[in-house]
């Protein structure tokens, strides 16, 4: 086994850390969140031993997942934050059936927004000769690193770790390949190379595996013009950034610029806008980060669909009832579709990718207001999953993180939240993000039950050798080493 997989058991299987996706600065966990891992730790030493499990084997299994959000349920209550919870049994931590039964795959996973960085893409012409960007990642620690090459670690960061960490490591069927903000020159990811990536999949006879979008810019030159080029790769929707632009300068949806970029994307026959916003950029960006213009371009062209990445929220912020008076994050997302009168389930879809991840584990009672006022406000049928990984490493701690989370009854009769069912939870995790890519999802999870990948899965899954790590940034020196090699753009 490689070093890189943590033969100690030094990593939680459900991460508790203060890792970001390079799109804001990482913030530190606090106290009681240190705690909280720290408990978690100790809980899993104690119960592998009366398992007479090594600690290693323990977390990787569904016992070690269970001990671990049961001891995040502990540490926070004992923080006073009980608005939301892993709702598991006790035992599960000590037996494997029941651990496996409350935390196993039970849903068809559809994932709005991966992310896979080429890491001997042409982007690497515009570093410095020895400079090595992304060196300091944890994932880039792995066995492959030592290969000979001043730069051998970036062959943990391939395309075949992508695959390992998305369809052996978690339960995720389908996996949308996005796209980061850059200039056009220096993108780290280029159309070619993802759709390379897919071919990859393909070969696996897992054609319905991977599915690619198009990144424009409207507001840099030549991107609404390329668009009929990124339509030819089979792209399912077209992703872009408000805050971004070549100047620094962002754009709003409704501006001359936004139009034409809908318009294009409608003759086109792409009926999905993928639109980053929130974690702003900046306070240059910060502006444009918000959703004011969401209702309204959305009102405008209601035979579009679009997908509001992040759902608006910005990092750090603690979440509460929806307030109308805020003017960012979710909640003017919110507000923006009340004043332009668009209806709940219609054509503005709220993506978790971020936002799920770190509310999730580090504060309960934002993640189950965040979470309500979705279901509330946007719909039921318009949440959609995304995990923004692998940034985050493995998406799976985010699967079952949400696969137990549970609203407070108090919440839900103070604010007319829904409880989290299973119904529910099968919308989210990918039924809803089916209607608007037009996709027939029970075909989809037959096919995948059968295909090359499930059984490289079944296989793995006799041996799982997850890592628990992270690829994304979680220092400001890391971040500020991510913008240096990306050209002082996240």
């Amino acid at each position: 086994m490689s070093r890189d997989l943590d033969l100690e058991g030094r990593r939680l299987p459900i991460k508790l850390d203060s890792t970001s996706n390079g799109e804001f600065v990482p913030i530190p966990l606090d106290s009681s969140l240190m705690r909280a891992r720290a408990l978690a730790s100790e809980r899993a030493s104690v119960l592998s031993k009366r398992l007479d499990l090594g600690r290693r084997e323990f977390l990787v299994s569904s016992c070690g997942a269970a001990a671990t959000l049961l001891a995040y349920n502990e540490a926070h209550a004992a923080a006073g934050r009980t608005g939301g919870w892993f709702a598991l049994s006790a035992e599960a931590a000590l037996e494997p059936q029941l651990a496996a039964a409350q935390l196993g795959k039970k849903e068809w996973i559809f994932d709005v927004q991966g992310h896979f960085v080429n890491p001997t893409g042409a982007w690497l012409k515009k570093v410095p000769a020895g400079a090595k960007p992304l060196s300091g990642f944890e994932k880039a620690q792995c066995a492959l690193s030592e290969k000979p090459g001043d730069r051998s670690y970036l062959n943990c960061l391939g395309p075949s770790e992508f695959i390992k960490d998305v369809f052996l490591d978690s339960d995720t069927d389908l996996m949308v390949l996005s796209f980061v903000p850059s200039t056009r020159e220096g993108e780290p990811l280029t159309i070619e190379e993802a759709a390379a990536t897919r071919a990859i999949v393909e070969k696996m006879e897992g054609s319905k595996r991977l599915m690619l979008h198009g990144r424009v810019n409207p507001n840099q030159p030549g991107d609404v013009e390329d668009m009929d080029r990124l339509a030819g790769f089979g792209v399912s929707a077209f992703k872009t950034y408000t805050q971004w632009g070549p100047s620094g300068a962002g754009f709003w949806m409704t501006d001359d610029v936004g139009i034409a970029f809908v318009e294009k994307a409608r003759k086109l026959g792409i009926r999905n806008i993928a639109i980053h916003k929130g974690l702003p950029f900046g306070p240059r960006s910060y502006e444009h980060s918000t959703c004011r213009d969401i209702g309204p371009i959305a009102r405008r062209f209601p035979d579009m669909n679009f997908l509001i990445y992040h759902s608006g929220y910005v990092a750090g912020e603690k979440e509460g009832p929806y307030d109308p008076k805020r003017t960012d994050g979710v909640d003017a997302l919110i507000t923006s579709l009340k004043q332009a009168g668009v209806q709940r389930n219609a054509n503005v879809y709220a993506e978790l990718g971020s936002t799920w991840r770190f509310v999730s584990t580090r504060d309960p009672d934002s993640a189950a207001h965040l979470l309500g006022k979705l279901f509330r406000h946007v719909g039921e049928d318009n949440v959609l999953w995304g995990t923004d990984s692998i940034w985050y490493g493995s998406p799976q701690d985010q699967i079952q993180a949400f696969r137990t989370f549970q609203i407070s009854e108090a919440l839900r009769d103070a604010h007319g939240y829904p409880e989290i069912t299973p119904k529910l939870r099968r919308k989210v995790f990918g039924l809803n993000a089916a209607r608007p890519y037009r996709l027939d999802a029970g075909k989809l999870a037959r096919e995948a039950g059968t295909d090359a990948v499930a059984k490289s899965r079944a296989e793995y899954a006799e041996r799982p050798n997850p890592s628990f790590a992270t690829y994304g940034p979680r220092t400001r020196r890391e971040f500020a080493n991510l913008l240096k090699a990306s050209g002082g753009q996240p």
